[in-house]
C-alpha cells in the first residue's frame, strides 16, 4: 500500500508539474506575442504620423513659395507697368496653381495609401496574434487533457 501511495503521488507531481509548466508557456507565448503586435502597431502609427506630417509641410511650403512669387509679381507689374510683365505674371500665377493642385493630390494619395497599409497591417497584426493565441490554448488544453488522462489510467492500472 506504502509504494502504490508513494507512486501515485510521484505521478500527480509530475502531472502538476507538466500542468504548470504548461500554463506558464501559454503565458510567455500570449506576452510575447502581445508585446510584438504593440511594437508592430506603434511602428506603424510613427510612420503614418511622419509621412502625413511630412506631406503637410511640404503642401505648406509649395503655398508660400507661390504667394511669395506672385507678391512679388503684383509688385513688379504694380512698380513696372507693361503688357509682357502682365502676361508673364498670369501664365507664372496658371503654372503656380497647377503646382499647387498636383502636391495635393498627390499628397492625398500618398496619405490614402498609407493609411490602407496602416488599416492592413493591424488586421494582419490581429489576426496573427487571434490565430497564436487560440493555437496555444488549444495545444495545452490537449496536453493537460493528455496528462490527465494518462493519470487516471495509470491509476486503474495500478489499483488493478
Amino acid at each position: 500500500m506504502g509504494r502504490n501511495y508513494v507512486r501515485k503521488r510521484e505521478m500527480y507531481d509530475t502531472a502538476a508539474m507538466k500542468i504548470q509548466q504548461c500554463r506558464e508557456v501559454v503565458v510567455v507565448v500570449v506576452v510575447v506575442v502581445v508585446v510584438v503586435a504593440v511594437v508592430v502597431v506603434a511602428v506603424v502609427v510613427v510612420v503614418v504620423m511622419v509621412v502625413i506630417a511630412t506631406a503637410v509641410v511640404v503642401v505648406v511650403v509649395v503655398v508660400v513659395v507661390v504667394v511669395v512669387v506672385v507678391v512679388v509679381l503684383v509688385v513688379v507689374v504694380v512698380v513696372v507697368p507693361s503688357k509682357l510683365v502682365v502676361v508673364l505674371l498670369v501664365l507664372l500665377v496658371v503654372v503656380e496653381v497647377v503646382v499647387v493642385v498636383v502636391e495635393v493630390v498627390v499628397v492625398v494619395v500618398v496619405v490614402v495609401v498609407v493609411v490602407v497599409v496602416v488599416v492592413v497591417v493591424v488586421v494582419v497584426v490581429v489576426v496573427v496574434v487571434v490565430v497564436v493565441v487560440v493555437v496555444v490554448v488549444v495545444v495545452v488544453v490537449m496536453m493537460i487533457v493528455a496528462v490527465h488522462s494518462t493519470l487516471s489510467l495509470k491509476a486503474r492500472v495500478s489499483d488493478a
